[in-house]
């Protein structure tokens, strides 16, 4: 407990008291940090209570996550610092104040839901697996994994002379590729032989061209015994083998990571996403399918140009393959999704295979199931696709990226069974999206399933190898806010299961690694020999078309004015409606701007949401209350990726805007897609677009409750750029140049394949791989999470 804390109350005791009584009458067991601090401010407001506002008392009243109020003691969740957490309680009448542990707090907690106090309830705690593990301890190195471990063991591991390196030459030796032995040789059995072998090596080379390939020098090399895989060339032979002999002589961790990125260790990686509609054509917009299969196709992209490149870079002619999984669904309505295989689109050698769900009896399901219900497939499913991309690649696969829980925990069954590295993505962490979702699971049990998921959140993150983020925020939040990783720290499920210490923020597994947008499609409205005319009459008669348009509400009376456009699934956290009704609050804004709505449907009877339905349904009542038809544009289509991409660029002609107005914003792949073609965006704070766009440089943040403050962030843009034209210009050209910088598909394939190399290495020569904590959540798995899977209603 904070001593500057416990002095001041005790120095300001009866203003302390009024305060502490002041929560309790408020007549609420819990409370969240607004509403905690909105009473601390009304308290302040009073005559004489001003200075408490400047005091160690705010601090830690603003630092409170949560309270739970349990006469005559008030339970506070401080979080003091990011990631940082104690809990106190402070007793109402006479201030008494003491630390209580995390197990204490979230049983006060269970108490307010139950209204008693359970006799037993299981705790999950993985922090002694942790102990004597390399961790991170500031905040600010959250989210940076990979350089901490290189730092940490690489002077352990190589420390002193012989001996230190051999886990090294162990690893070197284990690579092969199709029969093929890779970088060493039986030959070399010590350390000893292998600096010997380098020396022989580096003074042959200098002796040949720099541009001989290895063919040219294979049987030399051989006798020292080296295999393929040094170098395309003997340039580059020579550079990778001076790298280890500078690891060997004195290991640097930046060089270390980059000898261990260019060792040829990943030829096969297998890419799990089983919900939703996973295809290429006619599926964005359907229910559960988004921008993560526009992530992923994108992704694989990229990783298998950066795969090709790093095998070519080491002369070996390799052709490295990419292996989507995901659901097989029968009843496709149209898509491709009943297509056992598929080829992906801009990749040489990279396909999606889908697996089909079966019912216990073996018969397939042949319709979409939600993803807040497909747990008690997964099992089956994970093993049927063990046997069948195995039998796709001939081999097991090297790398297994996981995506969403779903994918996850899929990906942590199949690691854990052919040993091989484990790499999770979760893109939204729904946890954060609900209030309170885990303390009331069983509230929305029946439609969301959550115990399952969160369950499966918990065994999947801890297994994982590394996790990928696209923002810090994703992992640890910010000074006033909850990562959605750390939320998982500690919570409970009453009834269920209580987590008093479920995941590390500091463990070095986790990194971050933003995604970009596929730059042949995304990029600036300037490059005018690169746009896509022929998309222009169609987009104009999209944009500006009369109200008989199919599939379209709406039609601009004004069609010279700017456009603000936005783009998303109708459901509540993206917020569609929420803008739109910003929107129509703002007489200015409408004098000023007209408004592009794409996404869902028009007619809420063709979708077969009941959240979309919802969301339809809203969004006319809107149009119809605030009489909007001459100012907003609605089209309930789903557009093709390349028109999609013109369509950005149409609105910057217009000198319009894109919006984002999501609750929550996990990254915000639309918002790069619009920074890059030159379009100014406002978009959420809260999540990944707050860390993308640099406010009032690149772009704009806004606040989703506040809808007026919105409004007026837009309404003085549009008025300053109406006065100052080269003001749009600037934030324009800032977007494009923040992207580029910092969002790219290459940047993230390179950082990709390098860390999956990292961490194969650390996990064969040290305990990386956790068995104890592994075992941990078998049992987790086995007698939890399988038991609530199965009765999921299937």
């Amino acid at each position: 407990m904070d001593k500057q804390f416990a002095d001041y109350v005790n120095q300001t005791s009866d203003q302390a008291r009024l305060l502490m009584r002041r929560f309790m009458d408020h007549g609420k067991q819990m409370m969240l940090r607004t509403e905690l601090w909105e009473l601390f401010k009304e308290f302040c407001g009073e005559e004489g209570n001003e200075p408490l506002l400047d005091s160690p008392l705010a601090v830690t009243i603003h630092a409170s996550q949560e309270a739970v109020l349990s006469h005559p003691w008030i339970y506070l969740a401080v979080r003091s610092r990011v990631a940082r957490w104690e809990y106190i309680r402070i007793h109402v009448d006479n201030l008494s104040m003491e630390n209580v542990t995390v197990s204490k707090f979230l049983c006060l907690k269970e108490q307010m839901v139950s209204g008693h106090d359970s006799l037993f309830t299981l705790e999950v705690d993985l922090g002694p697996f942790g102990r004597g593990f390399p961790r991170l301890r500031e905040s600010r190195s959250i989210g940076r994994g990979v350089e901490f471990l290189n730092r940490k063991l690489s002077s352990e591991l190589f420390i002193g002379s012989g001996e230190g390196s051999k886990p090294l030459l162990e690893f070197l030796r284990v690579h092969q590729c199709q029969g093929v032995q890779l970088m060493l040789n039986g030959s070399i059995k010590t350390t000893h032989d292998l600096r010997q072998a380098l020396r022989r090596a580096e003074d042959y080379l200098e002796t040949r061209p720099k541009d001989d390939a290895w063919d040219q020098v294979r049987v030399k090399m051989e006798m020292f015994g080296f295999q393929p895989g040094w170098g395309r060339t003997v340039e580059r032979m020579r550079y990778t083998l001076r790298q280890l002999l500078d690891i060997l002589e004195a290991p640097d961790p930046s060089t270390l990571e980059t000898f261990l990125g260019s060792i040829p260790m990943i030829f096969n990686i297998v890419i799990i996403s089983p919900h939703g509609y996973f295809g290429q054509k006619d599926v964005l917009g359907l229910p559960d399918t988004g921008g993560q299969v526009v992530y992923i196709l994108d992704q694989v992209r990229a990783l298998e140009k950066e795969m090709r490149r790093r095998l070519s870079e080491q002369g070996l002619s390799i052709e490295p393959q990419v292996l989507v999984v995901t659901r097989l669904i029968p009843e496709s309505g149209g898509t491709t999704c009943d297509q056992r295989m598929e080829k992906i689109e801009g990749t040489q050698n990279a396909r999606i295979l889908r697996v089909p769900f079966r019912y216990s009896s073996g018969e397939m399901v042949n319709h979409w199931i939600s993803r807040f219900e497909v747990w008690p497939f997964l099992e089956r499913f994970a093993l049927e696709v063990e046997e069948e991309s195995q039998k796709e690649l001939s081999c097991r696969p090297d790398l297994i990226i996981g995506n969403y829980s779903d994918g996850n925990i899929v990906a942590s069954l199949l690691s854990g069974r052919l040993g091989v590295t484990q790499c999770n993505i979760a893109h939204a962490l729904e946890k954060t999206k609900y209030l309170y979702s885990d303390l009331f699971w069983r509230d929305n049990e029946e439609k969301y399933h959550f115990s399952c998921q969160f369950t499966a959140d918990l065994i999947a993150m801890n297994t994982a190898d590394f996790i990928i983020t696209s923002t810090y925020q994703e992992i640890a939040g910010k000074a006033d806010s909850v990562g959605q990783y750390e939320s998982y720290g500690s919570f409970t499920m009453p009834g269920l299961y209580r987590v008093v210490n479920g995941i590390d923020m500091f463990d070095p597994k986790f990194n971050i690694v933003s995604p970009g947008a596929d730059s042949s499609i995304y990029f600036p409205y300037s490059k005018k020999k690169l746009r896509m005319k022929k998309f222009r009459k169609q987009l104009d008669d999209l944009i500006f078309g009369g109200r008989d348009t199919p599939d379209s509400r709406g039609s601009y009376e004004e069609a010279d004015k700017p456009i603000i456009f936005t783009m998303a699934r109708l459901d509540h956290i993206k917020n569609i409606a929420g803008f739109v009704q910003w929107y129509a609050l703002s007489k200015r804004l409408r004098e000023l701007a007209n408004i592009l709505v794409i996404g869902g449907k028009i007619d809420p009877d063709n979708s077969n949401d009941a959240e979309e339905r919802e969301q339809i349904k809203k969004l006319h009542h809107i149009i119809d209350e605030h009489s909007l038809e001459g100012h907003v544009r609605w089209l309930g289509i789903h557009m093709d990726k390349k028109m999609s991409g013109e369509l950005y660029r149409r609105v910057a002609d217009s000198k319009g805007a894109f919006v984002q107005p999501a609750l929550f914003e996990a990254f915000g792949l639309t918002v790069i897609e619009a920074m890059v073609s030159g379009l100014p965006t406002f978009a959420t704070c809260f999540g990944g677009p707050l860390e993308i766009i640099e406010n009032g440089v690149s772009g704009f943040h806004i606040d989703p409750n506040n809808g007026d403050g919105a409004a007026k962030v837009m309404v003085e843009f549009f008025e300053r750029t109406k006065d100052d034209p080269s003001y749009w210009n600037d934030i324009s050209r800032n977007s494009v140049d923040r992207v580029m910088k910092r969002y790219t598909w290459e940047l993230y394939a390179e950082r990709m394949m390098t860390l999956s190399r990292v961490y194969g290495f650390w996990k064969f020569v040290t305990n990386l791989e956790r068995d104890e904590t592994r075992r941990y959540l078998e049992m987790l798995y086995g007698l939890q999470f399988r038991t609530l899977a199965q009765n999921v209603p299937h």
